[in-house]
């Protein structure tokens, strides 16, 4: 399947403005994270080496949500192995568009639609917390990184409904790079966070911002929608082929 670009920038968007949502979510826990850095009667960790936790911490979260994007394309892709069904596949890409569509409006500062889907991690999240505490106090690298996976896992609705996004791809590379993009949008807010700043943060919270990069995630998941016909457009073939959208299943 090729590379969903519509998609993987919906994603990037996403976790760009969503990191807004992130701060308030995982403020707390970003800060906390950064002062386990050290052992308990350490002087706090502060410039480059404050900032280089931070980095191993949040590049750590990317990595956790690309295994789940990963984890959840194989799981897909297993469910429809075998089955000769493009329209079901048809069906599966129309999915990623609305869930795009649900998110968006999200961003917008609607109703959340899909917090449902946040109850599988909060099933799991009391394992991986007890797993996260063995890495205490995180003064190595990997450490650093491996908390960071773990923290990957937070039962947020927002980061579970790209993971929604990321199964309905049904492919293991689309739905890698899907958790990728987000976590990388995520980026920009969560590291001033854990570093200690939030100035950022607070710049991307203006409302028109955020109501501007939501209404660009809403156009995404109508054009993800709507793809399969514009594809006949002989003007816009090219271009939405490279995007990596399909024509319609035959009849």
């Amino acid at each position: 399947m090729p590379i969903d670009l519509i998609t993987l920038g919906a994603a990037l968007l996403t976790g760009l403005i969503g990191g807004v949502h992130c701060l308030v979510m995982c403020g707390g826990v970003a800060t906390g994270l950064a002062a386990a850095s050290r052992a308990p009667g350490d002087a706090p960790v502060t410039g480059r080496a404050a900032l280089n936790a931070a980095l191993a911490l949040n590049i750590g979260r990317v990595i956790g949500y690309s295994i789940g994007g990963l984890l959840v394309g194989v799981f897909g892709t297993v469910l429809v192995q075998g089955l000769d069904l493009p329209r079901l596949m048809f069906a599966l890409r129309l999915a990623v568009g609305l869930v795009l569509i649900l998110v968006g409006l999200r961003l917008l500062g609607g109703r959340d639609r899909l917090g449902a889907v946040g109850r599988i991690g909060r099933a799991i999240w009391p394992t991986l917390q007890k797993l996260g505490r063995g890495l205490l106090p995180a003064d190595r690298a990997w450490k650093r990184l491996v908390l960071g996976a773990l923290w990957g896992w937070l039962p947020c609705g927002l980061s579970w409904s790209m993971l929604l996004v990321a199964l309905f791809t049904v492919d293991p590379l689309n739905a890698t790079l899907t958790m990728a993009a987000f976590g990388t949008g995520t980026l920009l807010t969560m590291v001033p966070v854990t570093w200690g700043s939030a100035r950022l943060a607070r710049r991307l919270a203006q409302p028109r911002l955020r109501r501007s990069l939501g209404a660009l995630v809403i156009a995404a998941g109508s054009l993800t929608v709507f793809a399969p016909w514009l594809i006949h457009v002989p003007a816009l073939h090219d271009l939405l082929s490279a995007l990596g959208c399909r024509t319609l299943p035959p009849s």
